[in-house]
């Protein structure tokens, strides 16, 4: 048996990196899953690795409300409803103070604070009694680490969210948690490299910063996330867990 058993999942960001590595948990754990992201042939090939038994692929921008529309409506026209459901899609771009335009506060805004709050919102009419909600929150929120102030103001906002639904759809049963990803080697982060450094160069110089010496994989965010998926975490909600290699520990 699996620890997700006849549930159904939905995830977004879900193409690659922690979001897939998700969902393709939870489907081994016995979830069928909703995968949304924004690139059709990364999602139609994850959607393959999963297996078309357990998952389908609905290509949509979570900016987008009237995709995040179609997302549920594509689950309530297969007559189910919602027993997990991940907000896994964010990033932003980096870059110090003085490079701020308005068109990064916009985009790290919304893809990220803004994202979740509607994905949340729109999921809430299929959500099931006693689901579990998880947002993608993020390490560098509790940091004041130079270069990603933006990104960390928006993941700040995610983390408050956290507490302010867990209170609202506590009658529910609704159990409402974080992840905090500490940096993790996937196509996101290894994007953020700077000029004249390479991906690889740049996970090793990001490492020496973590006490456990090493970046984490996705498959280690997905396991964290099975778990706040799941009923061993039926006692937490409102919390947020750093999966860090003890970067804001210690």
């Amino acid at each position: 048996m699996g620890q997700l058993d006849g549930k159904v999942a939905v995830v977004t960001g879900a193409s690659d990196g922690i979001g897939f590595a998700s969902a393709l948990r939870f489907a081994e754990e016995g979830a069928y899953v909703y995968l949304t992201g924004r690139r059709k042939p990364e999602l139609d090939e994850a959607v393959v690795r999963i297996g078309a038994h357990r998952a389908s692929g609905v290509q949509g921008d979570v900016k987008d409300l009237a995709d995040l529309d179609r997302l549920f409506a594509t689950v309530g026209a297969d007559g189910r409803r919602i027993d997990v459901l991940f907000a896994n899609a964010g990033g932003a771009p980096m870059g110090p103070l003085a490079a701020v335009t308005v068109a990064d506060y916009e985009h790290a805004t919304e893809v990220n604070l803004r994202s979740a709050l509607f994905t949340v919102q729109k999921a809430l009419p299929l959500l099931n009694d006693n689901a579990s909600v998880i947002l993608c929150s993020s390490t560098t929120a509790g940091r004041g680490a130079a270069g990603v102030g933006l990104y960390s103001a928006a993941k700040a906002g995610v983390r408050s969210l956290t507490r302010s639904w867990a209170n609202e759809l506590k009658d529910r049963g609704i159990r409402v948690n974080a992840l905090a990803p500490g940096v993790t080697d996937t196509s996101l982060v290894r994007g953020n490299a700077p000029a004249g450094v390479s991906p690889d160069e740049f996970l090793a110089m990001l490492a020496t910063m973590v006490p456990l010496g090493r970046n984490a994989e996705v498959a280690e965010q997905a396991a964290v996330a099975l778990f706040l998926a799941s009923d061993q975490s039926s006692f937490m909600t409102g919390s947020e867990l750093s999966v860090d290699g003890g970067v804001n520990q210690i």
